[in-house]
């Protein structure tokens, strides 16, 4: 083989090599950019999963923010509602307190009243010596029905009249002076207790009220509200 022939043959696998290599390489460089764009897909698939995450996070804190609004605003509405109820109801029940003070202004009718009020009370305790406390201005009118008091409750409870001892020292409050004293008061009636002090048998106006409007006021508040607080 001449040297011609050796160059040729030489130029032939320097040319094999380099088409070899260049093929290697374009296979590399094919390669590496089937990788690149995958992992460049599944980081912007993985930022774009992370950023729906953070979108439903952030609209479920801002759904139970709504809702927690929302109660607070309808619990609010319900308690104004509530106060508003109370308010009427209470206002109903001072109309009513300050009707009790007319009462003792017709003199013979709160006569009548004070004795039935103290049969009512003696039949409550059923004790043969008791202590009667009233308002200081009632003292002559509960002295001038007692007697006939005791002679009706001995009847009725088929005992002998007991002994009742009105107490001339400490009186029930007497009625407000204005409109707007809120100080300790009393309506009329009288407080009955056993002369150890263990029974009392609380029976003023007042009292009576109290006993009434609460009996009466889930009736009061249906004929006001209806059905408004089911």
């Amino acid at each position: 083989m001449n040297d011609a022939d050796v160059s040729k043959q030489i130029q032939q696998m320097v040319r094999f090599i380099r088409q070899e290599a260049e093929e290697k390489a374009n296979e590399i460089s094919v390669s590496a950019e089937e990788e690149f764009n995958i992992e460049k897909l599944q980081l912007v698939e993985a930022e774009k999963k992370k950023i729906r995450q953070e979108y439903e996070r952030k609209a479920k804190q801002v759904e139970v923010r709504k809702k927690i609004e929302y109660s607070m605003q309808l619990n609010s509405s319900r308690i104004k509602v509530l106060q508003a109820q109370d308010d009427l109801v209470n206002s109903m029940k001072d109309s009513a307190s300050k009707e009790l003070l007319r009462v003792s202004a017709d003199i013979k009718a709160y006569k009548m009243l004070l004795k039935g009020l103290i049969v009512q009370s003696l039949l409550r305790l059923k004790e043969s010596s008791v202590l009667l406390r009233c308002r200081e201005a009632d003292v002559s009118l509960v002295d001038s029905v007692l007697e006939e008091a005791k002679q009706e409750y001995a009847e009725k409870a088929k005992v002998h009249p007991p002994k009742v001892a009105v107490d001339k020292q400490t009186y029930l409050p007497p009625p407000p002076s204005t409109a707007e004293s809120h100080g300790p008061s009393c309506a009329g009636g009288v407080v009955m207790a056993s002369q150890d002090g263990k029974i009392v048998c609380e029976n003023t106006l007042d009292a009576r009220l109290d006993v009434v409007f609460r009996k009466k006021l889930p009736e009061i508040r249906k004929l006001l509200f209806g059905n408004l607080n089911a």
